[in-house]
This record gives C-alpha cells, structure tokens and sequence, in this order.
C-alpha cells in the first residue's frame, strides 16, 4: 500500500532547508527570498526574515538565535531576538559560487557548502568545498574536493555526513574538539563519480543526487533525490532500505512533528532558476514514516 501524501503548504517558488523547532516547520523559498514557518498541518504560516539575496540553509545557535544562509552574497545572517538581520560571517573570501545548504552543531559552529561553480549558468561541474564559520564569525575552510557539497546531517556520535549532489555519494567526516573535519570517508556510494563537461550529461550518469536530508532514530538518512523525483532512506554502506517517489521533483526533507515521524518534503517541478522564479509551484508536502528523528539538524 502507498504512503498518502499530503499537502501542508503551497504557492511558493521553490522551497529548501526545512528545519523543526519550537513544534514549527521552518523552511527557506529561493526566489520568494523569504524564511517561512507553520504548525505541522500547514497552519498559521508565518513570514519569519526576509533575505533579499536568496536564503537557504538555516540553524539555530545555542542561545536560540537562527542562522540564514544569504547564497548569493556569501554571508550567513543573524536572526536577532527582535526579528532582524545581522551579518553573522563572511564567507565570500572562501567561497568561489552560490553558498547552500547548511548545518550548525550545539557549539553554534555553522557548517556550510557552496555550489563550486555556476549551476544555473550552465558551467562546467568543479569542486566545492565546506566552510566552517564559528560563533565570533572566524571563517575556515575545513573541506574541499566535493562534488557539489549539499544537505548535511550530524550524528549523536558526532558525525558530518554530507551528500555530493553531483558524486553519486554521501561522505562522512568526524568533526573534531576545534571543529575540524578529519577521518574524511565514504559513507555512502550509489556509483561511479560523473564525468563530462555538461551538467545534463552529468545528471544522466547519477544513481542518487542527494540533496537536503535528514537523520532517524535507526542511523538511517532520509536524502531527497534531486534527480529522481524520490526520497531515499538509506544505511551506511548505500543500502538502501525504503524509497518513497512522487509525481514532482523533491529537493529536501525534514523529520519532525509531535513524535518526529512525519518527513516534510519540499517539492516542484524542477531545480531550474529561470523557471521557478516565474511560477509558484513549489509546494511543502509531508508523510508518515515509522521511525523519528535524531541529531542535528
């Protein structure tokens, strides 16, 4: 029998970055350039920043502010008690494309990805790499060679899983007492690394593009398939153990709600700028799953 899916919000462009807290979904609309939250059913939706240079990845510091991801100018923003936005860190003398998604750890250590190259534009595919900006607002590049670093989980262990969408992989590093990332390793691999110079081409060679994703109770993750309209649940090792597709592209998910079994999915048709900046078809959907959330975020 099929999972039901179920809409719990609609009419945005296109949705990243969902996060549960304070019993509320928050998640991030590219080119609406706003952060939004409502109850698990969809209700009471709530405008929480506006972030006119495109948010993505959000956290949460340990005193409760947010962190926000701003791609397009390369900073991380601080969400204050009061509503507003302040620079947090400066990631532009690090980053060579878009930032993306994020994770922040319960020191408020944010780790954050980047594009690596122009996506939208059409570049050829290059390597990118994780940043670590610290609570002072320190920025250290602690990865690179990834292929198009992408949703990123922490495990109660310690743990930093992060998905290449574009290496058919997800890689694993132990995030040591500076914050460092060492013991770097395959945790997941869906096939060979892609080659080629055309990103179409490329995608055409991918198994699983993991892109936002999440961790459960089991050790298992929770990936959004951005090339195959598919969330996967996958083991250590690339099993993988449950598979959920839609009729529409889904490019993140979360678990949360009152027992942090319900996985939200940010769905829509495509990843593609120039047509989600002129519709509103992306959509944030949920489903049940059997086993609840655990680490970060």
């Amino acid at each position: 029998m099929g999972r039901q899916i179920t809409t719990v919000a609609t009419g945005f462009h296109f949705l990243e970055g969902p996060r549960w807290r304070d019993d509320r979904i928050w998640f991030s609309d590219f080119y609406g350039h706003r952060v939004y939250s409502c109850l698990e059913d969809g209700g009471d939706l709530r405008i929480e920043a506006q972030v006119p240079q495109q948010p993505s990845g959000t956290g949460r510091l340990p005193d409760g502010r947010t962190l926000i991801v701003s791609m397009r100018d390369r900073l991380l923003l601080r969400r204050e008690g009061d509503g507003s936005l302040v620079s947090h860190a400066d990631l532009s003398g690090h980053a060579r494309g878009h930032l993306n998604d994020m994770v922040v750890d319960d020191r408020g250590r944010a780790f954050v990805g980047e594009f690596g190259f122009d996506l939208m534009g059409g570049a050829p595919p290059e390597p990118g790499r994780l940043m670590r900006a610290d609570p002072d607002g320190t920025v250290t590049t602690v990865a690179g060679d990834l292929r198009f670093p992408n949703g990123m989980v922490i495990t109660p262990e310690g743990t930093l899983l992060v998905g290449e969408s574009f290496g058919n992989r997800i890689t694993a590093f132990d995030i040591g007492a500076d914050g460092a990332l060492i013991n770097r390793r395959v945790w997941a691999q869906f096939g060979p690394v892609p080659t080629g110079d055309d990103i179409l081409e490329a995608l055409g060679q991918i198994a699983v593009a993991p892109d936002g994703a999440c961790l459960d109770a089991d050790g298992a993750m929770w990936v959004a398939d951005a090339a195959h309209a598919r969330v996967v649940r996958v083991r250590e090792g690339g099993e993988i153990v449950d598979e959920i597709g839609l009729d529409t592209g889904v490019f993140a998910c979360m678990l949360g709600g009152a027992d942090g079994r319900t996985l939200f999915l940010c769905a829509a048709p495509d990843f593609l700028e120039h047509n989600r900046v002129q519709a509103k078809e992306g959509s944030l959907l949920s489903v049940r799953v059997d086993s609840p959330r655990a680490g970060l975020p």
